[in-house]
């Protein structure tokens, strides 16, 4: 996620600190590496020009007065800079009204409406405790009602069944009155959209509007569109009432453009960032933890949120119970913490969150794993017996064989799986003996890089 302005802004911070103190000149200088860097990332120039502007007044002023090495001051301030350009706090729905609370998603054809109504359907049943109805007024793209069908019995929320022919109105109105006598508290409408911005469209979904009174207006923009999106997030913004924007496919976008602009040009903020295809894969957009991303500073803070969701409590108590007794750690354990991962949205995800050295280190290690290798790993042990699980000792030559086979693997894998494995049950020991000096020493040994 906005590898490149990552990449780009960690360059100009590492030549900052090189300086003795702070002066017109060689903020400047930084100052015009920082301006290509979003440029090239695809910020609107107006944006761009208020951005510079704010920081280099910030930077020359009393802020960065202090014990901080002109390096520490530059970076803070760019960093204040940019929380305050994407909405300086995270800004949550506001679905304090009678039931049903209505949720207007609006936006072009490719957006990601669709997928992002199924999402958001999802975050607020298992995460807000709500009971939504979605309803599709896409009437004009045959294959969007059905979309939306599947993502609902996905998400394990109700459906409001349209078809082509109606009106969007219409078809709107219904869905709110059949929630009112069946208890859904929120009602989300998945509008139509087209290629690009055209008069019928707007006029529709004003219409629309009119009919359903929504609480929130949210305009589903795609990231990866860049200088496109300011122009479609401001013809939205004059033709609705927009309250609120979610930013689609923001992990594919290495350049980001749109999540530092869209703010500033619709004077919206940004309320969530979709990540991937999957219906877990929405976030509740935090500019201050973005702009930490963005100077290669990491995210931990969702990082623990991520973990915290991920985590299977009864799992994890089971796991510590069984070293308490002195059992050790065995491939059932390793196989379950894998499997753990992957509902934390696997190695990509995690590694996106934690600082840009971190990343490079994990990049050039060699024993630096992919979900790719994590699936491979966990197809190994699908093909061990339960036995040979909890006794990684008696895998000998022939076991080996039959494992490789079944896993669809060359026997080098399986080596070089037990061989990680002693690793990592040596350093489980020095935790059960309470050794973290020894374990990260034991560390060393198996990723060499990453030091």
């Amino acid at each position: 996620m906005l590898e490149n302005l990552t990449q780009r802004l960690a360059k100009v911070v590492k030549t900052v600190r090189g300086e003795a103190r702070l002066t017109e000149s060689n903020v400047a200088d930084a100052l015009r590496e920082v301006r290509v860097a979003l440029l090239e990332a695809d910020v609107a120039l107006p944006v761009v020009r208020e951005f510079i502007a704010r920081v280099k007044e910030k930077a020359l002023g009393e802020e960065v007065v202090g014990s901080l090495t002109p390096g520490q001051a530059f970076v803070g301030v760019v960093h204040r800079e940019l929380v305050h350009l994407m909405g300086d706090a995270n800004e949550d729905l506001d679905l304090a009204v009678a039931p049903p609370a209505v949720v207007l998603m609006a936006g072009l054809q490719g957006s990601g409406k669709t997928t992002t109504t199924g999402k958001l359907a999802r975050l607020l049943k298992e995460e807000r405790r709500r009971k939504p109805l979605v309803v599709s007024c896409d009437v004009y793209r045959p294959a969007a009602i059905a979309q939306l069908r599947t993502l609902a019995a996905q998400a394990g929320v109700d459906f409001f069944p349209s078809h082509e022919g109606q009106k969007p109105a219409e078809i709107a109105l219904a869905a709110v009155d059949w929630a009112r006598k069946h208890y859904n508290d929120v009602v989300l409408v998945d509008t139509a959209g087209r290629l690009a911005i055209d008069e019928a469209m707007m006029a529709e979904i004003r219409e629309l509007h009119a009919a359903v009174h929504p609480v929130e207006t949210l305009f589903v923009v795609d990231s990866m569109q860049g200088q496109d999106a300011v122009n479609v997030a401001r013809a939205f913004n004059e033709a609705l009432p927009l309250t609120g924007v979610v930013l689609t496919k923001l992990d594919g976008d290495a350049r980001g453009g749109a999540a530092l602009s869209v703010r500033q040009v619709t004077g919206k903020p940004i309320k969530f960032a979709g990540v991937g295809e999957k219906l877990g894969g929405l976030e509740p957009f935090h500019p201050e933890r973005m702009a930490s991303r963005i100077l290669g500073m990491g995210d931990i803070v969702s990082l623990v949120e991520e973990a915290k969701k991920g985590i299977d409590e009864a799992e994890a108590r089971k796991l510590a119970e069984k070293f308490k007794k002195g059992k050790g750690f065995d491939l059932e354990d390793f196989k379950a913490q894998i499997q753990q991962m992957k509902k934390m949205g696997g190695l990509g995800a995690l590694l996106d969150k934690l600082p840009a050295h971190v990343q490079q280190a994990a990049a050039q290690s060699p024993q630096a794993m992919d979900d790719r290798a994590l699936r491979r790993i966990e197809g190994i042990i699908n093909s061990m017996t339960p036995g040979e699980r909890a006794r990684p000792e008696l895998i000998k030559a022939s076991r080996k064989r039959r494992i490789a086979a079944g896993a669809g693997v060359p026997v080098q894998e399986v080596n070089r799986l037990l061989n990680q494995f002693g690793e990592m049950q040596k350093m489980m020991k020095q935790v059960q003996r309470g050794g973290v000096a020894k374990m990260m020493r034991a560390m060393k040994g198996v990723l060499p890089r990453m030091r």
